[in-house]
C-alpha cells in the first residue's frame, strides 16, 4: 500500500551570490523572492497531508477491515462540553477550555482558515437547565468530545503521515536554485565587476531496489559591468548512479521502512476499531452503573424515611408502655445507620456521575441527568421470572447441593471453547500482535544484512562547462556536446572488518523477536481469560439474579408479616427492622446483578470481537443465535 503516487514534487529556493553583493544584485533577485510564497503555504501544506493521509486510511480500512467509514480528526467547533460551559455559566481557565477555535490567535499563526471564524461565545439561556442523556446519547457525546477517543483517532491520522513520509523517499523529487548578484573584489581589482546570474534544477530518484539515481542542470551567465562588458554563458548537466550490489541493496532490506510504515497503519486501524469497542463497553458499564447507584440511592432514602416513621411509632408505643424502652432505641439506632448509609450511597452516585462526564469529555461541574428508563428497560428484560416462588423444602428432605451450570441459561452462555475459538479469530489486538512477529522477523533479517560488505557501483556523466567568475566572461559559450563529455566508472568495496555496532544490533533484534512471540503467547492466554471470565459473570449474574429475586420476594414477606405482628405485640421491633434492612439489601443487590449481566453480555461481544461501533460511537450488537450456531 502506497500513497500519493508518482508526481514529481517541486521546490523552490533562493541563495544570494557569491562573495560580497551590492543593492543591485538584491533587486535582481526580488522576483525570485516573490515566487516563494506560492510554492507550498501553510494552507496548501495542511490540506495536501490531510488529503494524502485520509487516502491512506481509507485504502488500509478498506484492505484491513474489507469496508471504509467517514474518518476525520477535525474537532467540532462547538462541542458539547462548550455549549454546557456556556450555556450553564460554568467556571472556566480560559478560551481553551471552550476549544482550539476559541483561542485567541498569536500574531505569527500561519495558517487562518485552520481556525476558521471563531463561534460565538453566547450562551443560550433557554438550554442552561440540566441535561437528560441517554445511553446512545452517551456513546455519542464520547464520539465527539472524548479526549482519549480523539487522541486515538490522532494516533491514526499521524502513522499514515509517517507512511506518506517514508513512501516519499522513493518518489521523483525535484529542486531548484536561483542566484543572481553583482560582485567585485575591493582588494585586488576594484574596477572589475561583474553580474553572475545562475539557474539550477536537480532531480532526484530512489528505486526500492537501492539505486539511486541524480540529475543536475546549471545554467550561468556572467556579465562583465566594467571594461569590455563582456559576457559568457554556460550549461552543465551530469548525472549520477550509485548501485549498491551486497550491503543495502534489494527491494526487501531498502523498502523494508516503508512495509513497515503500511503496517503501522494497519496496526493502527485494528487498535482504532478495538479501542472504540472497549470505550463504547466502558461508557455502557459506567452509565449503567451511575444508574444503578442512584437506585441504590434512593433505596436507602425511602429505607430512612421508612425507618423515621417506625422510630415515631416505637417513641408512641413506648410512651403508652406498649413497648420496651431497649426496642424503642433500637429503633432509634437503625435508623441513624439508614441515614448513614443514604448519606454514603447519595457521595458514590454524585462522585460516580462526575467521574462518567470525565469519561465522555464533558465538565464534571455540568448538570447532567441520565436516562432513568434505561435502568427500568434492563430490569424489565432481565432473565427473572416475575413472579419467583419461595421455595419450600421439608425438614426432613435430603440435602442436594446442585452446582451452578448453564442449565437455563442466557442466549450468550457460550460453550467456552467455541468462545474462545471466535475471540482467537477476530481479535484485532491479536492480529496486531502476530503481526509483530513477521515484522520482527523482517528486521532480524535487515539487521543481517548490516554485515555485509559494502560493494556500491557509482557512474557519472558530465556535459557541458559552468560559467561562475569575472576571467570566465571572457570565454566563449560553452558547448552542450554529449561527445565532448566526461564520463566515469567506479566500484567501491568496503570491508566488513569493524561490524560491532551491526553485530550488537543483529543479536538486539533476536531478542526483540523472542518477545513478539512471547507478546502473542501473553495475549493470546489473556483472551482466553478475558472469554472465559466474561462467561463466567455471565453465569453468575444469572444465578445470582435468581437468587436476589427470591431473597426480594421473601424479604417483602417477612415485612409484611413482620409488621402485622409487631401490630398486635406478637413480634420484636428488632424482627420488622431486620426484615425492611434485608429487603433494601436484597433490592439494591438485585439491580446491581441485573446491570452486571447485562455489562457481562456488551464485555462478552466485545472480546469476542463481534460488538459493531460506527464512527458516531454507536454499536451494533450480534445476533447471539448466530454465535450459537458457530457464526461470527
Amino acid at each position: 500500500m502506497s500513497a500519493g503516487g508518482s508526481a514529481p514534487r517541486r521546490r523552490g529556493i533562493l541563495s544570494g551570490g557569491r562573495r560580497r553583493e551590492g543593492r543591485a544584485g538584491l533587486l535582481a533577485a526580488l522576483p525570485a523572492a516573490a515566487l516563494l510564497p506560492g510554492c507550498l503555504t501553510p494552507l496548501g501544506a495542511r490540506l495536501e497531508a490531510d488529503e494524502a493521509s485520509y487516502g491512506i486510511i481509507e485504502r488500509a480500512q478498506q484492505g484491513a477491515l474489507g469496508r471504509t467509514e467517514p474518518f476525520t480528526i477535525e474537532a467540532p467547533a462547538d462541542t458539547l462540553r462548550r455549549r454546557l460551559l456556556l450555556d450553564q455559566d460554568l467556571p472556566r481557565v480560559g478560551p481553551a477550555s471552550l476549544g482550539s477555535k476559541d483561542v485567541e490567535p498569536i500574531p505569527e499563526w500561519p495558517d487562518p482558515s485552520y481556525l476558521g471564524s471563531r463561534p460565538a461565545a453566547e450562551p443560550d439561556r433557554s438550554r442552561a437547565g440540566s441535561l437528560e442523556v441517554g445511553l446512545l446519547g452517551a456513546l455519542e457525546i464520547g464520539a465527539r468530545n472524548s479526549r482519549a477517543y480523539q487522541t486515538e483517532k490522532e494516533r491514526v491520522f499521524q502513522a499514515a503521515l509517517a507512511l506518506d513520509l517514508e513512501d516519499d523517499h522513493f518518489r521523483k523529487t525535484w529542486a531548484g536554485v536561483l542566484s543572481s548578484g553583482v560582485e567585485w573584489d575591493a582588494l585586488t581589482d576594484p574596477s572589475t565587476t561583474i553580474l553572475p546570474s545562475t539557474a539550477q534544477a536537480s532531480g532526484f530518484q530512489r528505486l526500492k531496489n537501492g539505486t539511486l539515481i541524480t540529475l543536475n542542470l546549471a545554467v550561468d551567465l556572467v556579465k562583465l559591468l566594467t571594461q569590455t562588458r563582456k559576457s559568457s554563458f554556460g550549461i552543465l548537466g551530469d548525472a549520477s548512479v550509485a548501485i549498491p550490489l551486497l550491503r543495502g541493496s534489494g527491494s526487501f532490506v531498502v523498502a523494508e521502512p516503508l512495509h513497515q510504515a503500511e503496517r503501522d497503519v494497519v496496526y493502527a486501524i485494528y487498535n482504532f476499531e478495538r479501542f472504540k469497542r472497549v470505550f463504547a463497553v466502558q461508557v455502557a458499564a459506567d452509565y449503567y452503573g451511575v444508574l444503578q447507584l442512584q437506585r441504590e440511592a434512593e433505596n436507602q432514602e425511602e429505607n430512612y424515611r421508612w425507618l423515621i416513621g417506625a422510630t415515631r411509632r416505637a417513641r408512641r408505643m413506648s410512651e403508652a408502655q406498649r413497648l420496651e424502652r431497649i426496642e424503642e432505641d433500637q429503633t432509634r439506632q437503625d435508623e441513624l445507620e439508614a441515614r448513614d448509609a443514604w448519606v454514603e450511597s447519595l457521595t458514590a452516585y454524585e462522585r460516580a456521575l462526575d467521574r462518567f462526564k470525565q469519561l465522555l469529555g464533558l465538565p464534571a461541574d455540568a448538570g447532567i441527568a441520565l436516562r432513568r428508563a434505561d435502568l427500568d428497560e434492563i430490569l424489565a428484560a432481565a432473565p427473572v421470572p416475575e413472579e419467583v416462588p419461595v421455595e419450600h423444602v421439608p425438614a426432613d428432605a435430603p440435602v442436594l447441593v446442585v452446582p451452578p451450570g448453564r442449565e437455563g441459561g442466557g442466549p450468550f452462555e457460550l460453550e467456552p471453547g467455541k468462545a474462545v475459538r471466535i475471540a482467537l479469530e477476530n481479535r484485532l489486538d491479536l492480529r496486531v500482535s502476530v503481526g509483530r512477529v513477521f515484522d520482527s522477523q523482517r528486521q532480524t533479517a535487515v539487521t543481517a544484512d548490516r554485515l555485509r560488505a559494502d560493494l556500491v557501483l557509482f557512474g557519472g556523466a558530465s556535459i557541458g562547462e559552468r560559467r561562475l567568475s569575472a576571467g570566465d566572461a571572457l570565454l566563449d559559450d560553452a558547448n552542450f556536446r554529449p561527445d565532448e563529455g566526461r564520463y566515469s566508472v567506479l566500484a567501491s568495496l568496503d570491508l566488513p572488518l569493524e561490524r560491532t555496532a551491526e553485530r550488537n544490533l543483529y543479536r538486539t533484534s533476536l531478542i526483540a523477536y523472542e518477545r513478539s512471540v512471547r507478546a502473542v503467547q501473553e495475549i493470546e492466554d489473556q483472551v482466553k481469560f478475558e472469554v472465559r471470565d466474561d462467561l463466567r459473570v455471565l453465569r453468575e449474574a444469572r444465578d445470582r439474579m435468581r437468587i436476589q429475586a427470591q431473597s426480594v420476594r421473601l424479604a417483602e414477606q417477612r415485612v409484611e408479616g413482620a409488621s402485622r405482628l409487631f401490630e398486635v405485640n406478637r413480634a420484636e421491633a428488632r424482627d420488622v427492622l431486620e426484615a425492611q434492612s434485608d429487603l433494601v439489601e436484597a433490592r439494591n443487590r438485585l439491580s446491581l446483578e441485573v446491570v452486571r449481566h447485562r455489562v457481562a453480555e456488551l464485555s462478552l461481544q466485545r472480546d469476542l470481537e463481534v460488538l459493531g461501533v460506527d464512527e458516531t460511537g454507536r454499536w451494533t450488537e450480534v445476533d447471539p443465535g448466530a454465535l450459537q450456531a458457530g457464526g461470527k
